[in-house]
């Protein structure tokens, strides 16, 4: 029981929600760039939240269903076919052994993510099946997807089918606003280049990844060329030499030593990863408190979002 891959696509990677607790040992946490995305795939399945899934960046894959069962893609507007027909994103749709499913290349966001019930059946490693390329850990091989890999699975197909209504689905915009808490370093950059910080355009630069997004834009200057490396959490805006922002995701380094701004809330940085090469950002100071109310509202709205009936098939 099973799916097979016949085409992996660009960038096609085994995660669950990530691996915590780990960084003492240098491991860094992965999982869904598009946290979003992910949660809502799992919803849709009737799946826990820490399921593995699929996270396909880029499109271009393919997989050949060996079982009867549940499965549903979510995220970046890319076409969606079941034995050549056209299917809906964010839907789920009962598979049956034989039938192939293909995934083109997204016209807007970058990132989709296939789930199928009870997600795939993955070894864990250091308490997780998150797939870090850079640490070779995690999915079938600590490698992304290739020809003929096999994905084992549940069969079940027992559960409703659901989706996401079509208003409530997210917006793949190819600009975003971005929101960040000041950090305590911030001090290191004068006002002038912080007003040009959080007045600029920034573009997304050819190097993003899901290490961090670095960004095009005016030069920033700190009064200082690096400090002692410290932790790094998801969403800090580091400032290197070169005066180009990184912002740090999934697959960050667990320690650095640049100079940071302050760190993009969780949700934008979840948001920021359906950029593009291109894609344009701009940057808005928040409170703590503000940040922490925004947080629990997203998460409230995550797990209450009504999901509609749909029949069968």
């Amino acid at each position: 029981m099973s799916l097979r891959v016949r085409q992996p696509g660009v960038l096609s990677l085994l995660q669950d929600r990530g691996r915590f607790g780990q960084h003492h040992l240098g491991l860094t946490t992965g999982g869904p760039m598009d946290l979003e995305a992910f949660l809502l795939c799992q919803r849709l399945l009737g799946n826990s939240a820490d399921c593995t899934l699929l996270e396909c960046s880029f499109g271009g894959l393919e997989v050949e269903v060996d079982t009867d069962t549940l499965l549903c893609v979510t995220g970046a507007d890319a076409p969606l076919l079941v034995n050549g027909k056209p299917a809906d994103l964010w839907t789920t749709h009962r598979v049956h052994k034989g039938d192939r499913v293909q995934l083109g290349h997204p016209q807007r966001g970058c990132r989709n993510y296939l789930g199928v019930v009870d997600g795939f059946q993955v070894t864990p490693q250091f308490g997780s099946t998150a797939t870090v390329l850079r640490e070779g850990i995690g999915g079938l091989r600590g490698e992304k997807l290739a020809p003929d890999d096999v994905l084992p699975c549940r069969s079940d197909t027992r559960r409703p089918r659901l989706c996401v209504p079509p208003a409530e689905r997210p917006h793949y915009a190819g600009q975003l606003t971005v929101r960040v808490v000041p950090g305590y370093q911030q001090q290191h950059f004068d006002r002038l280049q912080q007003r040009r910080f959080y007045s600029a355009t920034w573009s997304v630069s050819q190097r993003a990844d899901r290490m961090g997004y670095r960004l095009e834009g005016p030069v920033i200057r700190c009064d200082i060329a690096g400090i002692v490396s410290e932790g790094i959490c998801l969403g800090a805006i580091q400032v290197p030499a070169d005066g180009q922002p990184i912002v740090l995701l999934n697959d960050r380094q667990t320690i650095g030593g640049y100079p940071k701004l302050g760190s993009a809330i969780s949700i934008d940085a979840s948001r920021m990863s359906q950029l593009s090469p291109g894609g344009t950002v701009h940057f808005a100071a928040i409170s703590p408190h503000a940040a922490h109310n925004a947080l629990h509202m997203h998460h409230w709205r995550l797990q209450h979002l009504p999901l509609q009936p749909l029949p069968e098939e």
